[in-house]
């Protein structure tokens, strides 16, 4: 058997591969009923992931307290699920002020493959234990794997590496029974089907990644610290729009008035959850900060030491 032939054999397994011969006139259909398939097909992933909310709420509270200890969340992914995420950990530092160092995405290839394929980098574990080793990975760090298929190489071979270092490790797929999931100490197996186009799994399986990264990240950071309920508290104010809505977070959670929120943000550069502090809690800026710092950045907690309420949170 030659090589493409043992890999065809693979691929021929995988659920996320299968072929759909109910679809294999689709390009005859108007674009109108093609629109309403494939929004057909996009409806059915949350279900799937809600089948696995069990092992992504294990694996999230084990992330949680190596990053309060200072660890890093890094995914490692190719093509497609390499990009998710990039994406992912890109929207941390403006959603939750987090050090851009804090949430890594590395993408088999590197930076350019975000834009323009490198072939054959998903192929390489050794390439992915390479750009682990440079990162340093260690004991408190996690290291998420991300494939659609769950036999990717780059993938496979970031997980593996990791637990080698110690390091917690979680292995994203969207088949059953996969190498990546068996890899890892936490296996997540988004298991969405057949896509609409034969292997385009950009399609189901990519919103399928996308949603439970967003699960990953956004829970983590709850359990954190960096939402005062479900306020982002912890946003960076880098542009006019931010900076609005700064103060709209602020207002929300205090029912402060207008000049009393001005009056707070000045006395604390601008920090949303200091400047929360500052109104709630009946303390100077220096305060709120030190306040913070003590309690590792929950507000509940900082606010609880001023002996004041929780808040006046208003719609």
């Amino acid at each position: 058997m030659t090589a493409y032939a043992e890999l065809r054999a693979q691929l021929a397994t995988l659920t996320t591969e299968a072929f759909r011969p109910e679809l294999a006139e689709i390009d005859r259909l108007s674009t109108l009923d093609i629109a309403r398939t494939m929004n057909a097909e996009d409806a059915t992933v949350p279900a799937a992931v809600a089948g696995q909310l069990p092992r992504i709420a294990a694996a999230i509270d084990a992330i949680a307290p190596r990053m309060a200890r200072g660890g890093r969340l890094v995914y490692a992914g190719a093509g497609t699920a390499g990009r998710m995420g990039v994406l992912d950990a890109s929207e941390c530092p403006p959603t939750f002020n987090t050090d851009p160092a804090q949430v890594i995405g590395l993408i088999a290839g590197g930076p350019g493959a975000m834009v323009r394929s490198v072939e054959g980098a998903e192929d390489s574990a050794e390439l992915a234990a390479e750009d682990l080793s440079a990162l340093g990975v260690g004991p408190d760090d996690t290291v998420v794997g991300i494939s659609a298929s769950g036999r990717t190489p780059y993938a496979i071979g970031a997980v593996t590496y990791a637990r080698t270092r110690g390091a917690l490790t979680v292995g994203l797929s969207c088949n059953a029974g996969s190498a990546l999931a068996a890899a890892a100490e936490h296996g997540i197996e988004v298991v969405v089907g057949p896509e609409l186009l034969t292997g385009s799994t950009r399609l189901k399986a990519g919103t399928a990644q996308k949603l439970v990264l967003n699960l990953i990240s956004t829970i983590t950071m709850i359990r954190l610290g960096k939402t005062y309920g479900n306020l982002m508290v912890d946003m960076r104010s880098s542009n006019e729009k931010l900076r609005a809505r700064a103060r709209r977070i602020v207002a929300l959670a205090t029912g402060a008035p207008d000049e009393e929120i001005e009056a707070a943000l000045s006395a604390t550069d601008g920090e949303v959850k200091d400047a929360v502090l500052v109104i709630l809690g009946g303390v100077d800026g220096r305060r709120a900060a030190e306040l913070l710092s003590a309690s590792g950045g929950h507000l509940r907690a900082a606010l609880a030491q001023t002996g004041r309420q929780s808040g006046r949170q208003t719609g």
